[in-house]
């Protein structure tokens, strides 16, 4: 089985959410040796929440070594495994579904 099917099936049984969100600005690092930061404002988050940093270095299709430009759209995705999840009232899944009749 190809690394990307594992991968696929693996995400698959994760919960996950995505936010989109706007690269707002690169950092350029005072220390020369660090990776330039990538400041993405993640629309969905709470006001004083919705910038994250991270490393400006991502691979595309290909495994070349790419970077984000300045007000490029992107997704942020969240995943999590089963185990790191708990069902919310309201909302379980068929499988946790329990009939009840009311006695």
């Amino acid at each position: 089985m190809s690394q990307q099917s594992d991968q696929k099936r693996s995400s698959q049984q994760k919960a996950t959410k995505t936010m989109p969100g706007i690269v707002e600005k690169i950092i350029t690092p005072i220390i020369p040796n660090e990776p330039e930061k990538a400041q993405i404002a993640v629309e969905g988050a709470d006001h004083l929440y919705r910038e994250i940093r991270v490393d400006n270095r991502l691979k595309d299709e290909d495994g070349k070594e790419v970077a984000l430009k300045p007000g490029a759209e992107v997704d942020v995705k969240i995943e999590a495994d089963p185990d790191a999840t708990k069902v919310v009232n309201g909302s379980s899944p068929k499988s946790a579904q329990r009939s009840y009749n009311g006695h």
